[in-house]
């Protein structure tokens, strides 16, 4: 590393940036200097879902450790703008600052908000104006396409309730539910790959809505159904295996009715 660079007992976020700088500097590591945004993208978005992973497994240690990941991350960017002279760390940090103080009225002004879920709302109402969006169709293309779909899909369900003439009660949800998933019937004897497609699509946007109506987030709800199919598949899997058999060669009636037992004991189990 750099021969001015001091070696510390603890180091601080003005270390963290020097380091970067250092890493990033024409006598700094190869890797470091090579990268852009786009070829350390996908390390931000794993980076992240890493620090959910320790708030999921509520351990504080592995929550230290990613969110310092996060904010290499966050780091490594703003390096990179700021040897193209767009803008530095401080940079990011006075701007949200200002964002957190004009969307923050209640306390930083004169308004007063008592409830929570008022001040949601609040917030909402200053990121429209901030952004200059006046129209409900505005708010839903500001919702990036690289969300995760099932996540952009409940964001989008509920920009568009909060403008207004898009709000539905379970019951309904139901209902377009049984009706997508006869379309889908439909353009399955049709041999329609394409309209199969859009079926499928409606049939999760209306699970999403099912979902929502039920305050559920559909995001966790997968992740659970995908949970408890991991934890099935091992007790088929062990269940064929105590059976003399490989899970991989059983097929048709034999396999639903592996599958079932497997069900019945991940269902003890509870």
């Amino acid at each position: 590393m750099g021969s001015d660079f001091v070696k510390k007992e603890r180091y601080s976020i003005e270390d963290l940036v020097e380091i970067m700088s250092l890493l990033r500097s024409e006598n700094g590591c190869p890797w470091d200097k090579e990268q852009t945004h786009e070829s350390i993208r996908r390390n931000f978005i794993e980076e992240t879902y890493e620090a959910v992973e320790a708030i999921d497994c509520n351990d504080p240690e592995m929550l230290r450790e990613e969110l310092g990941d996060v904010l290499l991350q966050v780091v490594f960017h703003t390096q990179m703008e700021k040897e193209k002279g767009n803008f530095d760390f401080g940079d990011v940090c006075d701007g949200i600052c200002k964002k957190l103080v004009i969307r923050h009225p209640h306390i930083f002004g004169d308004e007063h908000i008592g409830e929570a879920g008022a001040v949601a709302d609040r917030w909402d109402e200053i990121k429209k104006e901030t952004k200059g969006q006046k129209t409900g169709s505005e708010t839903l293309r500001a919702v990036p396409k690289q969300l995760p779909a099932l996540m952009r899909c409940a964001k989008l369900q509920q920009r568009a309730e909060k403008s207004g003439g898009y709000r539905f009660d379970t019951a309904w949800t139901l209902r377009k539910l049984d009706e997508e998933i006869s379309e889908l019937r439909e353009a399955i004897v049709s041999n329609n790959a394409l309209r199969c497609g859009e079926e499928i699509g409606d049939i999760l946007f209306s699970a999403v809505y099912a979902a929502r109506t039920l305050d559920l987030e559909p995001e966790e709800c997968l992740t659970a159904s995908s949970e408890k199919f991991i934890r099935r598949y091992a007790a088929a899997e062990k269940i064929a295996e105590e059976e003399g058999k490989l899970i991989s060669e059983i097929r048709g009636e034999e396999l639903s009715e592996l599958w079932q037992k497997a069900k019945n004991e991940t269902k003890k189990r509870g």
